[in-house]
C-alpha cells in the first residue's frame, strides 16, 4: 500500500551507519569542533572586514558574502547530527527535513554563484586593469552577490515543491548527515520520481556547471595574461592576488567532481565513505576559507600583522607601567 507524504510525520537521520556507539562521543566532539572552526573563522573575517575600513574593497566584500555563505551552510547543517550522536536526538520532522534540504542545495547554489562573482572580480583586475576601477565598485559588487543569493532562490524552491509532489512508501531513513535531495527522493514511489529527479539534476546543473565554466574561462585567460609576462616579479605579484581564491574554487568543486567522475566510470564507495566525502566535500571549505583569505591574501595578512603588533606593544606598555609603579 502507498501512504502519501502526510503520511509521514518524521525522518531519521542515519548518520554514518557503520559507527559504533562507543564512538558516538568522539565524533560529535569532533563535528562540534568544526562547527566551532566554521563559525569563529568566518564571524571573524566578517567582524574584520567591517572593522577595517581599509579592507572595504570589492574583493573582500565577496569574501564577506561567501563567508556570510559558509556560516549558513554550517548552521543549518551540524548542529542536527552533533545532537544526534552527543543527545541521540536523530528524528527530524517531515517538513524540518524539507526546509534543511532547501538550504542545503540552495546555500550549495549561492556559493557556485558567488564564486563566479569572486573570478569576474579577478578577471578585470588582471586582464583589463585599466577598466577595474570603473567596472568594478562596492555598489557593483555589492549589486552582482545579491543576484548570486537571488538568482538560485525561486529555483530551489521549485525543486522543494517538485519534491513535495511525490508519495513516500517507502523507509523514513535518510542515509546521510543531513535531509538532502537524493536521500529523501530515494524513499518515494511511483514514476514521478524520475521525472523530479531528471529536473532537479537540470537544476543542479544550470547552478553548477555554468558558474563553473566562466570561472574556467576567467582564471586560464588569467594564467595566460600571467604567462605573457617577461617581468617574473610582475608574475609572482599577480599571481599571489588571484591565489586565494583558486584555492577556494578548487576546493569547492574538485571533490564534487571527483565524487561524480567516480560515479560515472562505476566506482562504488561504501555507504559509510560516500557520507564521509559528501561531507568533507561540503564542510571543509566553509572550515578552511577563512585561513586561506588570513594567509593567503597579502592585505588581510600585513593588516593581522599590524594589529597583533599594536595589541602586543599595548600589553607591553601596560605591563611595565604596572611593575614600575608604586605601591
Amino acid at each position: 500500500m502507498i501512504a502519501n507524504f502526510t503520511r509521514m510525520r518524521s525522518f531519521f537521520i542515519l548518520g554514518f551507519p557503520g559507527l559504533s556507539p562507543q564512538h558516538y562521543g568522539s565524533v560529535s566532539a569532533l563535528l562540534f569542533v568544526i562547527y566551532l572552526t566554521i563559525a569563529i573563522g568566518n564571524i571573524f573575517i566578517l567582524a574584520f572586514v567591517v572593522y577595517e575600513k581599509s579592507l572595504q574593497k570589492p574583493t573582500y566584500l565577496v569574501f564577506c558574502h561567501l563567508a556570510l555563505n559558509d556560516l549558513t551552510f554550517g548552521t543549518v547543517t551540524l548542529p542536527k547530527i552533533i545532537s544526534k550522536y552527543w543527545f541521540g536526538d536523530a528524528i527530524t520532522s517531515f517538513y524540518g527535513c524539507f526546509t534543511q534540504m532547501f538550504f542545503v542545495h540552495y546555500l550549495g547554489s549561492v556559493t557556485s554563484f558567488i564564486l563566479l562573482v569572486m573570478a569576474l572580480d579577478r578577471f578585470i583586475a588582471i586582464c583589463i586593469p585599466l577598466r577595474y576601477p570603473v567596472l568594478i565598485t562596492n555598489n557593483k559588487i555589492s549589486v552582482l552577490c545579491g543576484f548570486a543569493w537571488f538568482i538560485p532562490l525561486p529555483l530551489m524552491v521549485a525543486v522543494v515543491l517538485h519534491v513535495l509532489t511525490l508519495l513516500f512508501c517507502k523507509s523514513n531513513v535518510i542515509a546521510q548527515c543531513y535531509c538532502d535531495h537524493i536521500s529523501i527522493t530515494s524513499q518515494a514511489c511511483g514514476e514521478d520520481v524520475k521525472i523530479v529527479a531528471v529536473t532537479s539534476l537540470c537544476v543542479a546543473m544550470f547552478c553548477l556547471l555554468l558558474p563553473l565554466a566562466f570561472i574556467l574561462f576567467s582564471y586560464i585567460s588569467i594564467i595566460v595574461v600571467i604567462l605573457k609576462m617577461s617581468n617574473a616579479a610582475g608574475r609572482k605579484k599577480t599571481l599571489s592576488t588571484c591565489t586565494p581564491q583558486i584555492f577556494i574554487t578548487c576546493l569547492f568543486y574538485l571533490p564534487r567532481c571527483f565524487v561524480y567522475v567516480a560515479n560515472t566510470v562505476g566506482f562504488s564507495f561504501s555507504l559509510d565513505v560516500r557520507i564521509l566525502l559528501i561531507l568533507l566535500y561540503s564542510l571543509f571549505p566553509a572550515a578552511v576559507n577563512p585561513i586561506i583569505y588570513c594567509f593567503k591574501t597579502q592585505e588581510i595578512k600585513q593588516m593581522l600583522m599590524k594589529r597583533l603588533r599594536k595589541t602586543k606593544i599595548g600589553i607591553e606598555i601596560k605591563f611595565l607601567k604596572s611593575v614600575s609603579s608604586p605601591n
